[in-house]
């Protein structure tokens, strides 16, 4: 299946910039910028910027915020009771932490299947190969 531009993608996912730039103003903190602003500048923001803006965006709804982002993620990498660690990860902007979720996610389900295809009994080890001797031909 060949991979579409994100022009292509932009149009067959949202209907348009003029709609995904709506969504997104809704999902993304604008801080003491005016929604108009805001608006403005993701319309001349490219394509595949504003469809990974909506994808961190969504993601960071869907975990309930940037905090619970961060502890989901220190979860995901072991580090989940580590309250320092916790408060480094707070600092790091949504998209580091999404990255990092995803991650986790992706090498827990690597380290399931791998446990799955293991087999359940461990085969006996092999004997050694006996050593071949030169046999002496009768010359």
């Amino acid at each position: 299946m060949p991979s579409h531009s994100p022009l292509a993608r932009v149009k067959e996912e949202f209907g348009g910039k003029d709609k995904l730039v709506d969504k997104l103003v809704g999902l993304v903190d604008a801080g003491d910028e005016s929604k108009d602003d805001l608006r403005k500048r993701l319309l001349g923001a490219a394509n595949s910027k504003l469809l990974r803006l909506h994808v961190v965006a969504t993601k960071v709804k869907a975990q309930g915020g940037h905090d619970q982002l961060a502890a989901a993620a220190a979860a995901g990498v072991g580090h989940g009771k580590d309250k320092d660690y916790v408060s480094k990860l707070e600092s790091f902007s949504n998209g580091r932490l999404v990255d990092l979720l995803e991650a986790a996610e992706r090498r827990a389900r690597r380290q399931a299947a791998a446990k799955a295809r293991a087999p359940k009994t461990p085969k006996a080890p092999k004997a050694p190969a006996a050593k071949r001797t030169k046999s002496s031909s009768g010359k």
